[in-house]
């Protein structure tokens, strides 16, 4: 039998760190866009990890780094996770190139890219898939999921999914966004690919908070609230 913790104080830190990774991705877009603003006077910047290059830059690195050691630690899947915490810190550690009139310093563009974009579909299976799941079966490769539902359970999966699509359908627009920009730059000065990033990191934010139980949580001992896949790190259970 495995052994329990009386007062749910382990699962209940885990459930904490859920929120606390979701509240550091729904501020990062707002602060780093208030920062530039309060600190340097200047507008929206034409992405999110443009901001590497402002002084907001070691806020931009500093979250990211640490939502990347976050998923590398957290065993809610060992594989899955691993890859978001790599992709997460390669997101921070290899910027895309300095704004229009900005000194020029180090950049490696393609590969921020590569990075960014398998940290957004990383995120977007742990919405569309592993977020989902009442035991430790892939709910996108069966047909009926036959563990019983919570009623809130029914109602954070349906926040899954929609941060999931919209973290998807985020993707895409950027990429189209980024295929229809014109020599005339009327497309970029509405800062479609910043505001679409943001978007998605919110998206992203509010999926870790609603898996924290922040939102939507059930009533119940914190080792049941916290589901299945957190009892692997509990006492007497190695993974």
């Amino acid at each position: 039998m495995r052994e329990r913790d009386p007062d749910g104080r382990l699962v209940i830190s885990y459930l904490s760190l859920r929120t606390a990774v979701g509240l550091i991705g729904i501020a990062l877009p707002f602060v780093l866009a208030l920062g530039g603003l309060v600190i340097e006077g200047a507008g929206i910047r034409g992405s999110v990890s443009a901001y590497y290059h402002s002084t907001m830059g070691d806020v931009f690195v500093g979250s990211l780094c640490a939502i990347g050691v976050f998923f590398y630690c957290y065993r809610i899947d060992n594989v899955t996770g691993n890859l978001a915490g790599v992709f997460a810190i390669g997101t921070a550690l290899f910027p895309v190139a300095a704004e229009a009139g900005e000194p020029r310093g180090v950049s490696f563009p393609a590969l921020h890219v590569v990075f960014a974009g398998l940290f957004f579909l990383t995120l977007a299976y742990f919405c569309l898939d592993l977020f989902r799941r009442t035991d430790e079966r892939s709910v996108l490769f069966r047909r009926v999921d036959e563990t019983p539902m919570t009623p809130q359970k029914v109602r954070r999966n349906r926040v899954y999914t929609a941060c999931g699509v919209t973290i998807l359908t985020c993707l895409v627009l950027i990429a189209a966004v980024s295929w229809l920009a014109d020599d005339s730059g009327a497309i970029q000065r509405l800062d479609p690919v910043f505001w679409l990033e943001a978007t998605a990191i919110v998206a992203f934010g509010l999926s870790w908070c609603t898996k924290g139980q922040a939102i939507l949580g059930d009533e119940g001992p914190a080792d049941e609230r916290a589901g299945p896949l957190a009892a692997e790190a509990r006492p007497g259970r190695a993974r």
